[in-house]
């Protein structure tokens, strides 16, 4: 079965050849963890998460290498503003270590609660300073770099291919842009290399500062990504993810400076990016000092796989609205795939020998379908409504049902497995009153039933019938 996927740089699905055979070299834009991560951040890791268990359920051996930015993102990607770091440093009045690891503590709390693959290596910006300054060293010998007011630059006039991957139109973004331009450039698209320290655009205040050739300072953001995957993939590699606002600006200057640096072509063979999580007044972001956590989800009783689900639902290069009853409604979604989750793990096989060989094969008719969906340009969509197609056929048993739906869940990530029925604690009176009511209903009394339904509802208690059994939570 072959891996199709949508290459941003083609701007066109490809089957997919890795460099290497049967190995797999996978880098992916992490946090800047001077704040919480937001849950349009989230949905471009479930993205990430699925294209991995999608590789490994390829055959591939995947090394994933995702960084973790402490130094050098600005709070405008075009080198201007303040150090996010620092800024993050500032409100709350700590210092930027401090900053750092507490977001980044939080971060992998969020990830784990997605149930997020770990990835083979995280890696820090400021653990790997003396790898970008080989890169800019390089990039300075191979003669694509300049000094202008004491920071170092990229000349993206002596880079000719800069503007084909995002297929930029330059004197169209200088027209339009409203950040002021930084008077050290040459050209509107270069970008910072190496801030130094007294510069006066850039202040003299920065806490975290290293020791280079060109002066006292600190990296820039773009430079950090190049360094660090090469470090670990190689000067070449496979795959490239991030979300779609990456493109024009980061990932352009990525390919810029590490081409440039090596000399070879493609750096990355396929780039992959997610589409944004939206409001009704546009793209999630955290400028506003206001925006939504996965910790707010538990705080209004969502389990975090309920946006898991959410975003299955949705190809990942398409925008996902969000809303307060979009979320309600996948937790629906997902409270009845727990149900028969449960419930198909309960049945016992009604099959005998001759029909379990029938059910082996329909089930494996539904894997196929699964993972060619899946494995078209990841449309896990459709393989859900494949998913749902499975639960549904009674000329499958559940056993040959439960071992299929595990092999989805390898790609999901929702955790079937661990999937059971939770253990209230009930007062006497309700237990007393669902043995009434299920009495009632053994009886089709359905008026009798509904009666004691609502009494059990007002002592706080919500009935969910499956056949003759009641699932009860909490209200």
């Amino acid at each position: 079965m072959e891996l199709i996927l949508y290459n941003t740089k083609t701007k066109k699905k490809e089957k997919f050849e890795p460099i290497n055979k049967n190995e797999v070299g996978f880098y992916s834009c992490g946090p800047t963890v001077y704040n919480y991560a937001h849950l349009g951040n989230m949905r471009t890791y479930i993205f990430n998460d699925i294209l991995y268990r999608t590789l490994v359920s390829a055959g591939y051996r995947v090394k994933h290498v995702i960084n973790i930015t402490d130094v050098g993102h600005l709070t405008d990607d075009g080198d201007q503003g303040d150090d996010k770091m620092e800024e993050g440093a500032k409100r709350e009045g700590k210092t930027v270590e401090e900053i750092a690891q507490y977001y980044t503590d939080e971060f992998k709390k969020d990830w784990n609660k997605l149930n997020l693959h770990k990835p083979q290596v995280w890696c820090k910006a400021t653990e790997h300073i003396n790898e970008m300054q080989k890169m800019i060293g390089k990039l300075e010998r191979n003669g694509f770099t300049y000094q202008s007011g004491g920071n170092v630059y990229f000349d993206t006039s002596k880079f000719k291919d800069y503007t084909k991957f995002a297929k930029l139109k330059l004197e169209n973004l200088e027209s339009s842009s409203r950040v002021e331009q930084d008077d050290n450039k040459r050209n509107f698209s270069d970008f910072v290399l190496w801030f130094t320290l007294g510069n006066s655009k850039f202040g003299s205040s920065h806490s975290m500062k290293w020791d280079s050739p060109w002066g006292i300072g600190y990296p820039g953001w773009h430079i950090e990504c190049s360094a660090m995957s090469m470090k670990y993939l190689g000067e070449q590699f496979d795959i490239h993810t991030g979300g779609i606002d990456h493109i024009n600006v980061h990932h352009t200057n990525e390919i810029a400076q590490s081409e440039a640096s090596t000399n070879k072509k493609p750096w990355v063979k396929y780039w992959l990016h997610g589409n944004f999580l939206v409001l009704k007044d546009g793209k999630m972001s955290k400028s506003s000092g206001d925006f939504l956590r996965v910790d707010l989800l538990e705080k209004k009783g969502y389990d975090p796989l309920v946006f898991r689900y959410f975003c299955l639902n949705t190809h990942y290069r398409k925008e996902l609205s969000f809303s307060w009853d979009a979320i309600e409604n996948s937790k629906l979604g997902f409270e009845k795939l727990k149900t028969k989750i449960i419930e198909i793990k309960k049945m016992n096989n009604q099959y005998n020998d001759k029909n379990n060989n029938q059910s082996i094969e329909k089930s494996k008719e539904y894997e196929n379908l699964f993972f060619e969906s899946v494995f078209d340009d990841l449309n896990v969509p459709k393989s859900l409504g494949i998913m749902w197609n499975l639960i549904n056929d009674k000329e499958i048993s559940d056993d040959n049902k439960f071992k299929t739906l595990l092999k989805f869940d390898e790609i999901l990530g929702l955790r079937f497995n661990e999937m059971k029925e939770e253990i209230l604690d009930l007062p006497v009176e309700v237990i007393d009153l669902l043995e009434k009511r299920k009495k009632s209903r053994m009886e089709k009394n359905w008026e009798e039933s509904d009666k004691y339904r609502d009494e059990i509802k007002e002592l706080g208690f919500l009935v969910k019938d499956n056949g003759l059994d009641q699932l009860v939570d909490k209200i």
